[in-house]
């Protein structure tokens, strides 16, 4: 099975806020997550997950290209191509939150629905 097939889910769902070691731990301590820390330079973002080291989900700080993100938990979607995607979303009302940022093996951006609905796109 091809887990990265455009429309298919990304693994993990991310949240941003502005007091990320507070919901990191209410996490840790709610549902029993770990964490390993990201360092973005001025402040730490944290991947949470499981007890055996497996990655569930990622807690990140409301800056940088997060600023503009709400704080809700975000599910992300594989697309085959993130431009041509992120046209369609504003030629059809929606908006972009978070324009594309490469991150480690992908590339990924927010979007908002005309209603205001959000979620995450992400090219491999």
């Amino acid at each position: 099975m091809d887990n990265n097939k455009a429309g298919t889910m990304f693994g993990a769902i991310v949240v941003t806020v502005n007091q990320a070691e507070e919901v990191r731990d209410f996490y840790k301590q709610v549902i029993g997550w770990d964490h390993i820390e990201m360092n973005k330079g001025d402040y730490t973002d944290y991947r949470m997950t499981t007890s055996d080291g497996q990655p569930v989900a990622g807690v990140h700080h409301q800056a940088g290209i997060f600023a503009n993100v709400p704080s809700v938990w975000i599910s992300t979607f594989f697309v085959s191509d993130l431009r041509a995607s992120l046209e369609t979303c504003k030629k059809l009302g929606g908006k972009v939150l978070m324009e594309p940022m490469n991150f480690e093996k992908n590339s990924g951006a927010v979007i908002e629905y005309p209603v205001g609905a959000i979620c995450g796109l992400c090219q491999m």
